[in-house]
């Protein structure tokens, strides 16, 4: 009918194929590891053979490819969210949403997160397409730090190597547990302390250091 958008039907199951080949990829990883994952396995659960993967993937490095970009475009509308609802809080109360967000999103998923922050697959660099979704979720971080007062790029340093090593140690000594959950907390606020980040009650910007 006049007007009616034509489907491309064609593009449309070669999209499908696609993200069941992505969702059976993130299956194997979280079931024996991420460098474990093979065409073959993948190929087997999807129901084709390992050849015709590669009309769709040029290689393994190629899934594992879409498979960080993917990742990195959930955490970015996750942090988003986030902020969105923490928009009228005060600045230490973002800081803690954020970096409960942030934590929160990377425990959930061992093999997620070490595809996206860990060099888990000898090889493997992500392209610029696929990393840019990591670039926008950091420097959104970053202009949320600065709208408060910290521009200190060690300073931000210091609490990106923080709040990974408190997901590092949840994964690694407590999956499943809340350890270091229970830390995180109490960790930001020594951190905004020591950065001068103005307390809750305070309605100014964070005190020189």
């Amino acid at each position: 009918m006049l007007g009616e958008t034509t489907r491309d039907r064609k593009a449309e199951r070669r999209e499908a194929t696609r993200r069941e080949i992505l969702d059976v990829a993130w299956a194997v990883a979280r079931e024996h590891g991420l460098a474990q994952l093979t065409l073959r396995e993948v190929a087997d659960r999807v129901g084709m053979r390992a050849p015709s993967l590669y009309t769709h993937f040029a290689s393994k490095n190629a899934i594992y490819d879409a498979m960080f970009g993917a990742a990195w475009e959930e955490c970015e509308q996750v942090a988003a969210q986030a902020q969105q609802q923490a928009l009228s809080d005060t600045p230490r109360a973002r800081l803690r949403a954020m970096t409960r967000t942030f934590f929160e999103f990377s425990v959930a998923d061992l093999a997620r997160y070490q595809l996206m922050n860990q060099r888990t697959i000898p090889g493997f660099t992500p392209s610029e397409e696929a990393f840019a979704p990591s670039v926008r979720t950091v420097r959104s971080a970053v202009d949320l730090l600065g709208a408060a007062g910290v521009t200190d790029r060690d300073d931000v340093e210091i609490l990106f190597a923080m709040i990974a090593g408190l997901v590092d140690q949840q994964l690694a000594n407590d999956p499943g547990g809340d350890t270091r959950r229970r830390l995180l907390d109490r960790a930001v606020e020594m951190w905004a302390d020591g950065v001068g980040l103005s307390p809750d009650s305070a309605v100014s910007g964070p005190e020189p250091h």
